[in-house]
């Protein structure tokens, strides 16, 4: 019984290791404007409402990445906080977490990746100024508008 459970061990890492192997699909990819999403409750900035936002993102499937502008941690926690330490307050891999360089504007940041990702972005802002460079902000859908009541997220998916 024991080799017969280690050889289906063997055998069953060979087949995800081979070489050809087709890799599961990516989950589709979302981006969160954090400076503006951390507003939605009360409008008072909280790393707990971007945080609500992402899980319910993730809960529909997507994998989400958040762009903060870099006042963000002076907002939330009152000093600077870095990718890693943002990813940290949010229970996310550093990777999926951008705080833009300061004197940066964090717009440019975040519609550039969107358009590089081919993903929607999660904010209440329209990016009027930008839309001439990204007019891809005036196609229905590709702007996703919310709002944080009561600790509930509610999307306009």
């Amino acid at each position: 019984m024991v080799i017969g459970v280690a050889l289906m061990a063997v055998l069953l890492v060979g087949l995800l290791l081979r070489p050809g192997r087709v890799a599961e699909p990516e989950l589709p990819r979302i981006l969160v404007d954090g400076s503006n999403v951390m507003f939605w409750d009360d409008e008072t900035p909280k790393i707990e409402t971007v945080s609500r936002v992402v899980w319910v993102l993730r809960d529909q499937g997507y994998k989400p990445g958040v762009i903060f502008d870099a006042s963000a941690g002076y907002k939330i926690v009152g000093r600077y906080q870095d990718d890693a330490e943002l990813a940290a307050l949010l229970d996310l891999p550093a990777e999926q977490v951008l705080v833009v360089p300061k004197g940066t504007i964090a717009d440019t940041y975040l519609l550039g990746a969107a358009r590089d990702l081919g993903a929607r972005i999660v904010t209440n802002d329209k990016y009027r100024d930008w839309a001439k460079d990204f007019p891809e902000v005036r196609r229905p859908g590709h702007l996703i508008r919310g709002a944080v009541k009561k600790g509930k997220v509610r999307l306009e998916v």
